[in-house]
């Protein structure tokens, strides 16, 4: 009995220590296992790291290099597309209205890049991709002044781009996928061999949407198939950079031309029922001019019995 009430008031005791507030010892102990793991730290820094940095400042090829435009003002893409529709000084047609848009803007983004340097066949990109969006466009005094606006939106000139876009097309006419080859190779002193040399030598070359798609005209005037595999060789292999972005764009290329000849379908579609609805209203002219004459006829031959 005596040790029940002694393992009683044992089990008694032990609850209410458990509920008592120790205050914290002044030099805690801890066990052998974890005092390997503290780690004395110091937090007594009069101030802290400081974290601010300056644009162009830092300590990189990139900054030494372009960090001289950091801060300077870059125009927007609602700044040249105000260009462009003030240069055009009239409304695009419905159909077209989403291309010019959008052409405009990648068009911008890829002339402000600090990188962006125009080269012939980046300018036989610009003059492709213009040349066939606009082909069947039903004015054509109104296009070609779409397209001088859009150059004139990115402040290029229109007449350069065209010259070095001639470069491209004169110099690939009669070769082959191998010359072209070749001259991205840097071989030669071509235009296209001499801008591979610099795209080589430049770790920051920019590839831009319009390059790739003078290449795709390149394989088209050198009678090579338009391909992904032509794609990579001539800018993985041969110009030494990275096709990813190129075998996209070939693939939204096709994609586009499959829609802008749908889209000429419907124009023709458009303009022959414009033109019928005109004969329409042609004949309906016609004959109504006919009635009124019979009709004039008649009066005057009445009168004439009358008399």
């Amino acid at each position: 009995m005596k040790s029940l009430s002694q393992f009683t008031l044992f089990i008694t005791l032990a609850y209410a220590t458990a509920f008592i507030n120790t205050p914290p010892s002044a030099n805690p102990t801890f066990p052998r296992r974890f005092s390997r793991f503290m780690v004395k730290e110091d937090f007594s820094l009069a101030s802290p790291p400081s974290l601010e940095s300056k644009a162009g400042k830092a300590d990189s090829a990139f900054a030494k290099r372009f960090g001289h435009l950091a801060g300077k003002p870059i125009k927007t893409v609602s700044q040249s597309m105000k260009i462009f529709s003030d240069s055009c000084g009239g409304p695009i047609n419905a159909l077209y209205r989403n291309y010019l848009t959008d052409l405009v803007a990648t068009t911008h983004l890829s002339v402000v890049d600090a990188r962006f340097v125009m080269d012939p066949i980046w300018a036989l990109g610009f003059t492709t991709v213009t040349d066939v969006l606009l082909k069947n466009y039903p004015e054509k005094d109104f296009a070609a002044r779409m397209v001088e606006s859009l150059a004139k939106s990115v402040d290029l000139n229109y007449d350069t781009v065209v010259a070095d876009a001639s470069k491209a097309s004169t110099w690939a006419t009669g070769k082959t996928a191998e010359d072209v080859a070749a001259a991205l190779r840097g071989e030669g002193d071509s235009d296209i061999a001499v801008l591979a040399n610099k795209a080589k030598g430049d770790e920051f070359w920019l590839y831009t949407r319009f390059f790739g798609i003078g290449l795709i005209k390149i394989m088209e005037l050198t009678n090579t198939e338009v391909s992904d595999d032509v794609m990579m060789k001539w800018v993985k292999d041969d110009l030494g950079k990275s096709p990813q972005k190129a075998q996209a764009d070939l693939d939204q290329w096709n994609g586009l031309n499959s829609k802008l000849s749908m889209m000429e379908t419907l124009m023709k579609e458009i303009e022959i029922r414009e033109k019928k609805k005109l004969a329409d209203r042609l004949e309906d002219r016609a004959n109504a001019a006919i009635r009124k004459a019979e009709r004039e006829k008649k009066v005057e031959e009445a009168l004439k019995v009358e008399e």
